[in-house]
This record gives structure tokens, sequence and C-alpha cells, in this order.
């Protein structure tokens, strides 16, 4: 199997992982979307930390990739802007449907690979 072949289906399983975390669900009557990130980030405590570990994901894959160390910062700094702002109270879980930071990193990576 070619590079990049195997690149572009590694970006198909990223993109579905994103659009699961930020967007699989529209609240009804509505236009917003939200994911299992901000479902979990209900959950007091860990919910945030929980979204931030699966975040993970996709940094790891794009490492393996072969990105760079600028992409892999720019990831880390968008879940770690959604962890920090997600975590405070209501604000956070709204920030959280708008910001959609795995669905940032899928684009990121998209960018990357030239797909």
């Amino acid at each position: 199997m070619s590079e990049t072949k195997s690149n572009a289906e590694c970006l198909k399983r990223i993109e579905a992982f994103a659009h699961l975390m930020d967007a699989q669900f529209r609240i009804p009557f509505t236009n917003i979307s939200i994911g299992i990130d901000g479902l979990i980030g209900l959950i007091p405590g860990v919910g945030d930390g929980i979204a931030f570990l699966l975040a993970l994901y996709p940094v790891i894959e794009a490492r393996r990739m072969g990105a760079g160390f600028g992409l892999i910062a720019k990831m880390l700094l968008n879940i770690v802007i959604d962890t920090v702002i997600g975590s405070v109270p209501i604000l956070g879980d709204i920030f959280d449907i708008g910001f959609k930071a795995n669905i940032r990193n899928a684009k990121l990576l998209r960018k990357f690979l030239g797909l």
C-alpha cells in the first residue's frame, strides 16, 4: 500500500473521529451541532480530561504521518484552548459548541497532507 493511500485512509478515520467528537448530533430546530466532546465535558471533574485524552489521537496519528513540530504545536494548542476554556462551567460548554478543536485539527492535517 502506498504511503499516500495509507495517509488518505488515516485522514478519513481522523475526520470521522473529529465529526463524532465535535458535530455528531444536531440540536433539534437549530443549525447547532455537538459531539461526544461536548457531552463528555458535562461530566463534572473528569469530563474535560477524558475529552483531552481522546483529542490526542489525531495528534499521535499526525506525528506518525510525519507532521513537524509546527503542526503538532498548533494541534496541541487547539486542544489546550478547548480544554482550558471548556472546563469553565456553562461558558465552557457554550465555547465547546463553537470552537470544535477536533475538526480544526483534522483540517490542519488535511492541509498538511495536501489531500
